[in-house]
């Protein structure tokens, strides 16, 4: 099973990328959850903090697309660094100026998420040029997901580590510093002051031409509020079960199975197209979400998490590859940064829809959204089957001298629109 992420990650660079990237994202990923405990710990209700980490989101998802076309035509070192920097500043002053007055909060919580960098869509737009194979590439796209669980499960846990040994404050701080030491490892390095995109026709609406993204990106939407609205109704469950420590548990397990699902995915090359595979992950994903309403004790119910989590790395690999199918030429870093940009509004949506929903009916009712969410995602995915449907001429993964890996038709557009 580990043959292929061993053979990835001994690719030169390879390992430096993936882990200077998920350095970097530690301030993005542990976000809703600082803010959540940073809000409560100064006096603040469900709603501020579900309010605040939703702005967070918002504002997250506006940047990321802007950033992502920015680092396409300009590269990554020029946009990547200054970003992490500026989105660092933006989280400082909020960690040391607090909830009051409201709306400078609000600014500061805002400046974070819109200055942050695309880092996540950049790493995918180097896997091509560090990796010599087209199942290379893919196996790498399973290993960044499943990466990504690593983070989600250490991240919670480094949060309540450093609010059990400093304070929340402290939390924001350190991590917004890893943040910015992460972003920099990356963009120093060879591919990612080498890299460039693919030559692209300008055009206003970018990557979210192809209808088959739009698609793709609809139903990511709804996983991601799943996700998102876990986040607040296990802050609930935790004020009942043993506090911070069994939150940061719950969060920790969800990132887990994740971890274990998606290490079986990416072992094994997978037949038939990824759309259908995605619809079937998707319908799993839904159903193991539901067990998390039955609330029973600390120790199962951190084991219900870890299976709620099991089949949500494999939908976020697979979607990677349809991302490949459909962006059009010149976009694949704005094109992943969408995909980013969509699950981070999910999230958002999810984390403030919730908090008033748990606070007018408990974690109960906070933990039925996850699975209407997924169930929602996948009705999506069912009625735009024939959008998502591959190009004619498939989006081959490949290294190119454009370091490009799309090869998605392009849909009609005017030669004379431009940007």
């Amino acid at each position: 099973m580990a043959t292929g992420y061993l053979e990835i990650l001994r690719a030169r660079h390879a390992l430096r990328l993936l882990t200077g990237t998920l350095v970097g994202r530690l301030p993005n990923a542990t976000a809703a959850i600082a803010l959540v405990l940073f809000v409560r710990a100064e006096g603040g209700t469900y709603s501020l903090a579900g309010a605040l980490a939703a702005v967070y989101g918002v504002a997250n998802a506006v940047g990321q697309p802007v950033l992502g076309r920015l680092v396409d035509l300009y590269g990554q070192p020029r946009v990547q660094l200054p970003a992490a920097v500026a989105a660092a500043l933006a989280m400082t002053l909020f960690a040391f100026r607090g909830t009051d007055p409201l709306p400078l909060a609000y600014a500061a919580v805002a400046a974070a998420g819109l200055f942050t960098p695309p880092l996540e869509g950049g790493l995918r737009a180097l896997w091509p040029s560090v990796l010599a194979r087209e199942e290379q590439v893919h196996t790498a796209y399973a290993m960044d997901a499943i990466a990504q669980e690593v983070m989600f499960t250490v991240g919670p846990l480094l949060v309540t580590l450093c609010v059990s040994v400093w304070d929340e404050r402290a939390a924001l701080l350190v991590l917004n510093l890893l943040g910015v030491l992460g972003a920099l490892s990356v963009v120093v390095s060879p591919p990612s002051r080498a890299w460039r995109s693919a030559p692209r026709e300008a055009h206003w609406l970018g990557a979210l031409r192809s209808p088959g993204l739009l698609a793709l990106l609809a139903a990511f939407l709804f996983v991601g509020i799943a996700l998102g609205s876990i986040t607040v109704a296990s802050v609930s469950y935790a004020d009942g079960h043993g506090g911070d420590a069994v939150y940061g548990w719950l969060m920790a397990g969800l990132g887990l199975g994740a971890l274990a699902g998606g290490t079986v995915y990416g072992a094994r090359r997978w037949a038939g197209a990824p759309e259908r595979r995605l619809r079937v992950l998707t319908a799993l994903l839904a159903v193991c979400y539901l067990p998390l309403m039955l609330m029973p004790g600390a120790v199962a119910m951190v084991l219900l998490s870890v299976v709620s989590g099991v089949f949500l790395a494999p939908c976020i690999a697979c979607a990677f590859i349809i991302v490949d199918r459909h962006a059009p030429s010149g976009t694949v870093t704005e094109a992943f940064s969408w995909l980013v940009t969509t699950f981070t509004v999910g999230a958002s949506v999810g984390t403030g829809l919730a908090g008033p929903v748990v606070q007018a009916g408990g974690a109960l009712w906070g933990f039925a959204l996850p699975g209407a969410a997924g169930a929602v995602s996948l009705l999506v995915l069912l009625a735009t089957g024939r959008v998502l449907a591959a190009p004619a001429r498939g989006g081959v993964v490949a290294a190119s001298s454009e370091n490009d890996p799309n090869r998605a038709v392009e849909p009609r557009f005017s030669s004379g629109d431009r940007a």
